[in-house]
């Protein structure tokens, strides 16, 4: 039984060190991001760029959409979906690989605004930094507005205005419920997904989105089932 309890304690220490060296590796990056710039500034650059589209500017089901299918809980969290975080990190280690998966709105804006894509476990911590400082600076629509407005939608379209007259030649404000959930499933993987690489993936993410509209209360079947008649009917 001793010998037992001095395995246990060893493997607690060795986790506490572990994660206490992760923790201050992603502190320092955190602090050399945003000392290089800071959150606000890199915030105001995005605002200030002509293609800015404000939140009160798009459709509702396009804001319903984007959030049924990247973080329903999006409204209802701190920042870090904790249920999906945790699907996450169990098929990550599962797998033997760190795919990631699971990050909320929050999370992607904070990568897209500070770090690169690759996936370590001190850029996801730095991350966190981040997430927290902007749940305790900006509502929640303004954190999805800075998302449409930073996300790469494929074909060099970076923001939901760029992508709605690059597609469709028109405002956000005037995309239709086909258009704004097709639009909505296009950043998960835009080399897949743009409606100009394989408008059949595409429609088939968008019936992910859809999916996920009706499971989340925010369409009804009969409006998706619509969309889908659509895109047969296309």
């Amino acid at each position: 039984m001793k010998i037992f309890r001095r395995i246990i304690l060893f493997i607690l220490i060795v986790c506490i060190i572990i994660v206490s060296y992760f923790l201050v590796d992603g502190y320092i990056l955190y602090k050399e991001s945003i000392t290089e710039k800071s959150l606000e500034d890199r915030i105001s650059e995005i605002r200030s760029n002509e293609s800015f589209t404000s939140i009160s500017e798009v459709p509702s089901y396009y804001k319903d959409a984007v959030v049924s299918i990247e973080d329903h809980r999006f409204y209802s969290h701190f920042g870090v979906d904790i249920i999906a975080t945790s699907r996450a990190m169990l098929d990550n280690i599962l797998s033997f690989k760190m795919k990631g998966g699971g990050s909320s709105i929050t999370q992607q804006v904070a990568k897209n605004l500070c770090f690169t894509q690759e996936k370590t476990l001190t850029r996801k911590v730095a991350e966190l930094f981040v997430v927290f400082e902007l749940e305790k600076t900006y509502e929640k629509d303004e954190i999805l507005e800075i998302y449409i407005n930073n996300m790469y939608f494929g074909h060099g379209y970076y923001n939901i205005h760029d992508a709605a007259y690059g597609y469709y030649e028109k405002a956000p404000a005037d995309l239709d419920l086909y258009q704004a959930t097709l639009l909505a499933g296009v950043p998960n993987a835009p080399s897949a997904y743009a409606p100009t690489v394989n408008m059949k993936l595409a429609e088939e993410r968008q019936r992910q989105v859809l999916d996920a509209m009706v499971k989340y209360n925010t369409l009804s079947i009969e409006d998706a089932d619509k969309i889908k008649d659509m895109q047969v009917t296309k």
